[in-house]
């Protein structure tokens, strides 16, 4: 397996991690933490926002929950936010959709990690490309990132 830009990152911050590598034709949050052998609360997606003060900002929620707009705005100190077009995922972060990572994106943004993630010893989040997902603990990825743990999803 070729290392990904968010592997090196991980390895050089000797944070320990597994990858796990799945069919990239999977593309839907459940399909991809059953191929991961996790339950859908345990694997995450990374999404990228702007906020009115036109700062980004990462959101990282369990594939199985939306994000609350709401809830975001509150976590980050803005009046409102909202998801970033498709098209300017890959100019601002590296990524593309579906392999977008917290770890690795060509400037850190502020992240928040929605707070279900300390339920678990690890959790999966992409691993920068289609594919892969890297499963790690998430007090150490948020230690790394500067990320606080928020509930930032619907109900």
């Amino acid at each position: 397996m070729k290392k990904t830009n968010a592997m090196r990152i991980l390895d050089k911050q000797k944070i320990e991690y597994k990858a796990i590598e799945y069919d990239v034709n999977l593309t839907e949050g459940k399909l991809v933490a059953q191929a991961c052998g996790l339950d859908g609360q345990q694997v995450f997606k990374t999404l990228v926002t702007v906020g009115n003060d036109l700062n980004h900002y990462v959101f990282v929620v369990p594939v199985d929950e939306t994000l609350s707009l709401k809830k975001a705005a509150k976590a980050v100190g803005v009046k409102s936010i909202a998801m970033i077009k498709q098209k300017e995922l890959f100019p601002l972060t590296g990524y593309i959709h579906g392999g977008c990572s917290p770890i690795g994106m060509k400037k850190q943004f502020k992240t928040v990690i929605n707070d279900t993630a300390t339920l678990f010893d690890t959790i999966c989040f992409s691993g920068g490309k289609v594919g892969l997902q890297l499963e790690a603990s998430p007090c150490k990825i948020a230690d790394f990132l500067g990320a606080t743990f928020v509930d930032v999803i619907e109900y």
